[in-house]
């Protein structure tokens, strides 16, 4: 999804399934990091997390550029001294409104409960909306995150609907919202050229 998302011929990847304690000998495997949505929780107990942070911390400090997306939003903040927690308003789910200072007013398709709630120090707020005020951080000249998923375009998130649809964990009222703006169009690549400038030059992009 990121590359076709990114679109880059001069990017090429590799990918670790952390999850399965698959992990990188340290920052220096690569010349930046994307750390992807999951469906465990930055807060939970799983054997990965422990040595996930502190890879993240090692590429922070290597001074290696590091992009976040959702969980990967949430596990740097964790990671660098921030509090996830799930949030008492409830879930975020398709196509919703944020302010981003580079790129003013745009939407993206978002899929969370968890939120950011206290930021780690070297944090700042790049852009949010009323529901997720810490919806985009970024850390001085390294690290870019953003708590919705540009990555997941509108027939994506239709499925996800489709298959969540009746589930009691969702309200169908957030549910039958979500398939209405589902045909509305994102700004996903909006987003996704910011993240691929970041990457390329830091700040400054921003």
């Amino acid at each position: 999804m990121f590359k076709r998302l990114f679109d880059r011929p001069e990017f090429s990847y590799e990918a670790w399934d952390v999850e399965h304690m698959d992990f990188p000998k340290g920052p220096e495997d690569a010349d930046a990091w994307l750390l992807t949505g999951s469906k465990h929780g930055a807060y939970e107990n799983h054997p990965f997390i422990e040595p996930l942070e502190g890879l993240i911390r090692d590429v922070h400090a290597s001074g290696r550029r590091m992009l976040g997306i959702c969980f990967g939003h949430q596990i740097i903040a964790t990671a660098l001294g921030g509090t996830v927690e799930k949030f008492k308003g409830g879930w975020a789910v398709g196509r919703h409104a944020y302010d981003i200072a580079p790129l003013g007013p745009i939407h993206l398709n978002a899929w969370h409960q968890d939120q950011i709630v206290e930021l780690p120090e070297g944090a700042e707020v790049l852009g949010g909306n009323d529901f997720c005020e810490n919806a985009a951080l970024v850390y001085g000249d390294s690290i870019l995150t953003i708590q919705p998923h540009p990555e997941l375009s509108n027939p994506i998130i239709a499925d996800y609907i489709s298959s969540r649809m009746g589930n009691p964990a969702y309200p169908m009222e957030l549910m039958m919202r979500a398939q209405e703006e589902n045909s509305k169009p994102t700004d996903d690549k909006r987003f996704a050229d910011l993240m691929v400038d970041f990457l390329q030059r830091g700040r400054e992009a921003l």
